[in-house]
């Protein structure tokens, strides 16, 4: 297997992660499940970021849309 193929398996991996747990987080049913989905969210974001998956600033952006959602929510 040549290693644009393993990177690219692999990349595609971390943004299904990263799409799953969005999806999972936006239809989570209270606050708290919100929160612990969010962090984890941060964690998945900065480590595709820093392993250069998605770009930095994209990881950025998504993680203030996805806190001012979990916001929203919770007024």
């Amino acid at each position: 297997m040549g290693t644009d193929k393993k990177r690219a398996a692999r990349n595609n991996y971390v943004k299904r992660t990263i799409k799953t747990l969005t999806k999972t987080m936006q239809s989570a049913d209270n606050a708290e499940n919100r929160i612990e989905m969010l962090n984890k969210l941060y964690s998945q974001l900065d480590k595709a970021a820093k392993k250069g998956v998605i770009h930095k600033r994209t990881a950025s952006r998504r993680k203030a849309r996805l806190a001012a959602f979990v916001k929203k929510q919770q007024d």
